[in-house]
């Protein structure tokens, strides 16, 4: 049952399973990875309606697309970041073009992940793995 505080609505991963039939592995995967937002509160995961409704209401990224622009026209920079101890490199990239080429490069693509950041307000705006961007764009 969702729990409402003045005029939010807030979901848990609960709430979410039972309304949306997404197991609560996935959902939590999700909010994890920035694909759907949502903030920790102790050991408990809550979204908004306007979450969810940024969630359905996003374009889906164009394969093979090589400009900076990426959802609604927004410009993003990248960075390629490894995700563990063994790999310390961190590399920021303009373009989709750029991104590429350094994952190509790594010898373990499975150790890095690629943080998209918008341009205008600095923020994170999706934390991929490597693999599934290369995926999405190559």
């Amino acid at each position: 049952m969702p729990r409402t505080i003045g005029d939010l609505t807030l979901y848990s991963v609960d709430d979410l399973h039972e309304l949306l039939g997404i197991s609560k592995m996935t959902l939590r995967t999700y909010l994890r990875e920035g694909r759907l937002r949502g903030r920790k509160l102790g050991v408990s995961w809550y979204v908004t309606e306007e979450a969810i409704r940024e969630y359905f209401d996003e374009p889906q990224p164009e394969s093979g697309s090589t400009q900076k622009k990426k959802k609604g026209g927004k410009q993003y920079r990248y960075i390629v970041q490894g995700i563990n101890d063994l790999v310390s490199e961190t590399e920021e990239c303009e373009t989709i073009e750029e991104v590429i080429a350094t994952l190509n490069e790594q010898a373990i693509i499975s150790l890095f992940q690629v943080r998209i950041i918008d341009r205008e307000t600095d923020e994170i705006t999706e934390i991929i793995k490597a693999r599934d961007f290369l995926d999405q764009h190559a």
